[in-house]
């Protein structure tokens, strides 16, 4: 099968994308597919890293990012502190640089995370039964407390009075918790 670019030689990179239910093919010899960007698993050498697959997994498709960008207007670029990573440098190399990064980059990673984890982004593990009723508690009252932010932000007052009550009931389940002795 000869590529489908330049119709000269053979195609030796075979894939499929899949956009909104759309199937479209492409058979590329290795220049084209380097030439176009698609062959990120020769990045230089025969194989390929799981870094290389993961920033491509992370990769975000240009129609979520910014429709209209100035071109005059000097772009603040979000930059760990800590190691002076930024996003795009993570998203190409495919792991952060420190343990902060994940703290700087939380708001970009929260669509990347639902997406790879089927639209979770809390960790949601065993707690253990002997302190699991103080910290599911705790949990709660967290998550009521956002929750009372929306209300509140929504002026939607009369269910924020709701959730107010509610989170003073489970501060008080917490308290009996800690004098109870767990």
């Amino acid at each position: 099968m000869l590529c489908s670019e330049c119709n000269q030689r053979p195609a030796t990179l075979h894939y499929s994308k899949i956009i909104n239910g759309t199937k479209t093919e492409f058979h590329l010899c290795e220049q084209c597919a380097a030439e176009k960007g698609e062959l990120f698993m020769l990045n230089g050498s025969s194989g390929f890293s799981f870094n290389s697959l993961l920033a491509n997994l992370l990769n975000i498709e240009p129609s979520f990012q910014q429709i209209k960008q100035n071109p005059y207007k000097k772009e603040d670029v979000l930059q760990c502190k800590e190691c002076s990573m930024t996003f795009s440098q993570f998203l190409e190399v495919g792991r952060f640089g420190c343990p902060s990064c994940y703290e700087t980059f939380k708001e970009q990673l929260q669509p990347v995370l639902k997406r790879l984890h089927g639209g979770n982004i809390e960790h949601k593990g065993k707690v253990p039964e002997r302190i699991g009723g103080h910290i599911l508690i705790k949990k709660d009252i967290g998550k009521l407390k956002e929750d009372l932010k929306e209300l509140i932000n929504k002026e939607e007052f009369e269910k924020a009075a709701e959730v107010r009550d509610e989170i003073r009931r489970k501060e008080k389940q917490l308290l009996a918790f800690h004098e109870g002795g767990e």
